[in-house]
């Protein structure tokens, strides 16, 4: 599921249970225009196949990544072995921001 669909306490709940927050890469290539994007934001259970999750990007990927000269080629395996490791850990990332907008919001 995204993080955007959890409440503050699911997502506690589930980093306390071992899950963790990850961010999937995808590449689309138009001519001469390459886009490397990030996904949203999942939230991966404890036990749950991170890199399942993040096959539709990789499969995004592997069909409209290749075709940009010359960026496509080389965003397009960078996306793919990222995704193939099952994704980005952003856990700590989000965490420091979220706290930073929790201290922001009282101040």
């Amino acid at each position: 599921m995204k993080l955007k669909d959890l409440s503050v306490e699911q997502l506690n709940e589930e980093l306390q249970n071992g899950g963790k927050l990850v961010v999937y890469q995808f590449c689309i290539s138009i001519v001469l225009i390459t886009f490397k994007r990030n996904s949203d934001i999942y939230v991966i259970s404890d036990g749950e196949s991170s890199f399942v999750k993040g096959l539709k990007y990789t499969f995004l990927t592997l069909l409209l990544g290749w075709w940009g000269i010359p960026w496509g080629p080389i965003y397009t395996v960078s996306a793919i072995f990222t995704n193939c490791r099952g994704g980005k850990d952003v856990t700590q990332e989000t965490i420091n921001l979220l706290n930073e907008e929790m201290v922001a919001d009282n101040l």
